[in-house]
């Protein structure tokens, strides 16, 4: 059987799949290259089973088990013994801002500031390194850690006379400013709040350094652009962390085009290593298309065809749109980013190009709207395999939830947020409305698909911390042992499966990755215990041994690269 190369670029339900079929009829009898023996594998089916072998032909799976790789090696196998290790399908993370956190690899990290003046101390040593008139950035400051209280400006400005500061939330939604960097953007008194942003301001009008959401654009257009070769500098950095924690994939869901085109430049180069599927903004779904008819969708190691939109804004800025005001806020609801017309439009053309669609959605209003869009697409569009997503999926009501499955709406969540936002969430929207926070269990049962990823860098690039969060709910400040809001745990299978063959099938790739089967490709972690028989309180202590990716050991003692 075989495909022409636009058939193979065309990706989706189609091309793609006529791939896998091929692949798994080639894969049978084929002689190994490469048998890693002596290891419990777990295929990604139903519960674990002691498989002892896997077998790797040309960069996919060829044999499971220790009968079918004996059956299968020849005296050009390479053999390597794994020592009883635990070898399970690699990780998809499938909600990750890849560059951003690539670049905080080596940025100045906010996260262990506990108190204003450990905040302004990071600030002035990291700003001791650059030249002046070079720009700070890094952040993922967590202003819950000192109590609540904004950064100000007047924190940063003895530290950082010469050098501009635009450090941000943890979350992505706000940035923190000095004087410097307020004066270089052109922000003072008489700057006007922008349309799904906020200037915080002092009670004298000023702007006290912080800006939210779409106000952060009035300094990012500020700061001198990396280059390209930074970019892929960041990239390669990105990528080599990644495979260390036994990520295969990641879906890079972005509001512009700048990672998706390092991308495509390493990609060229041949030095991804780590597979990716690109999302660029809803708005721009007319180029997307262009691009997809021109030159398909990428192949399986930089994919594209999927949109992202940002409907709110985010719980810790207090900007994710609920039907009632916070608690903390009783003036604030949140608000839209976008106007639901638009979105509305957007969407229908998008889906009506046969494009995938993915909506920021965390508080319970902009879940609801973002089901209702979606409703209101499929009914105008009709039937087809469109795998909707709803990225967060933070805050439901309870009449929202069941709707994942009926409408077949992927659930994409964050399970590390849980136990991060479980430790002040309450102050926010109080006990009544966290019946509907954070609520994987809920939409399982609901019979949901419900994908994992870690919003990276607002929590860390790490599934095993992720599938700890989603068994335990243990908050990370240590005050709920029995687990957060416990009647939303879930299983050690539902969690992993959340991570892989959920993920793939969110990602449009499910027919050749997600298991360990004959035919797909060989994309594996090996780790150092079976999750599945150790306590679950020693999953953050497991350890990666080697990542896989299309049959090369790509991280790990004796990696192929």
């Amino acid at each position: 059987m075989m495909f022409s190369r636009r058939e193979m670029l065309a990706g989706g339900a189609t091309g793609l799949a006529g791939l896998a079929l091929s692949s798994s009829l080639w894969a049978k009898g084929q002689v190994l290259d490469t048998a890693y023996v002596n290891a419990t594998v777990w295929t990604g089916e139903g519960m674990p089973a002691a498989r002892s072998a896997i077998g790797i032909a040309g960069g996919r799976i060829a044999a499971i088990g220790a009968a079918a790789v004996k059956a299968q090696s020849a005296k050009t196998t390479r053999i390597i013994d794994l020592g009883g290790a635990f070898v399970m399908p690699g990780f998809t993370d499938a909600h990750t801002h890849f560059l951003t956190g690539s670049y905080l690899l080596s940025q100045p990290n906010l996260r262990e500031a506990k108190s204003p003046q450990e905040f302004a101390r990071i600030v002035g040593e990291a700003a001791k390194g650059l030249k002046p008139g070079q720009w700070l950035q890094g952040g993922s400051w967590d202003a819950e850690l000192w109590g609540g209280e904004l950064p100000d400006r007047s924190w940063m400005d003895p530290v950082t006379p010469n050098t501009p500061v635009a450090v941000q939330r943890l979350d992505l939604h706000m940035l923190a400013l000095n004087s410097l960097a307020l004066k270089l953007a052109g922000i003072d008194r008489n700057t006007p709040d922008v349309p799904g942003g906020m200037i915080v301001r002092d009670k004298d009008g000023n702007p006290t350094g912080i800006l939210k959401d779409a106000a952060m654009d009035l300094v990012k257009r500020a700061i001198p652009a990396p280059t390209d070769a930074d970019k892929e500098d960041a990239a390669r950095q990105g990528i080599a962390h990644g495979l260390s924690k036994g990520v295969v994939q990641v879906h890079t869901t972005e509001l512009d085009w700048i990672t998706h085109d390092t991308l495509r430049r390493l990609r060229a180069k041949g030095e991804t290593d780590m597979r990716f599927y690109s999302f660029v903004p809803l708005q721009d779904w007319a180029k997307l298309k262009a691009l997809i008819e021109a030159e398909g969708r990428g192949d399986d190691w930089v994919r594209w065809g999927g949109l992202k939109l940002q409907y709110d804004g985010s719980l810790g800025s207090r900007t994710a749109m609920f039907y009632r005001p916070y608690d903390d806020a009783p003036d604030n609801v949140g608000f839209p980013i976008h106007k639901r017309a638009d979105v509305q439009q957007w969407t229908n053309d998008a889906d009506a190009a046969g494009l995938q669609i993915t909506i920021h959605g965390i508080g319970d209003k902009a879940n609801d709207e973002a089901l209702d869009i979606f409703a209101a697409a499929a009914a105008k569009n009709g039937r087809r395999d469109r795998r909707f997503r709803i990225e967060h999926a933070q805050h439901l009501t309870q009449a929202a939830i069941p709707r994942f499955a009926q409408q077949q709406v992927i659930a994409s969540v964050q399970p590390y947020h849980a136990i991060d936002d479980g430790r002040w969430a309450i102050q926010r929207v109080g006990a009544e409305r966290l019946k509907g926070t954070y609520a994987f269990k809920s939409l399982l049962d609901a019979g949901a698909k419900v994908a994992f990823g870690s919003d990276w860098p607002v929590a860390p690039l790490d599934p095993l911390t992720g599938v700890a969060a989603a068994v335990l709910r243990q908050t990370i400040d240590g005050a709920n042992p029995g687990g957060w809001l416990p009647q939303q745990k879930i299983s050690m299978l539902q969690a992993l499966h959340a991570y892989t063959a959920t993920n793939a099938f969110a990602g449009f790739s499910d027919d050749r990755m997600g298991l360990l089967k004959p035919g797909m490709l060989a994309d594996f972690a090996v780790l150092d215990a079976d999750l599945f028989a150790i306590d679950p309180a020693k999953i953050g202590a497991t350890k990666v041994l080697r990542t896989i990716v299309g049959g090369r050991q790509r991280f790990g003692e004796g990696s192929d690269i």
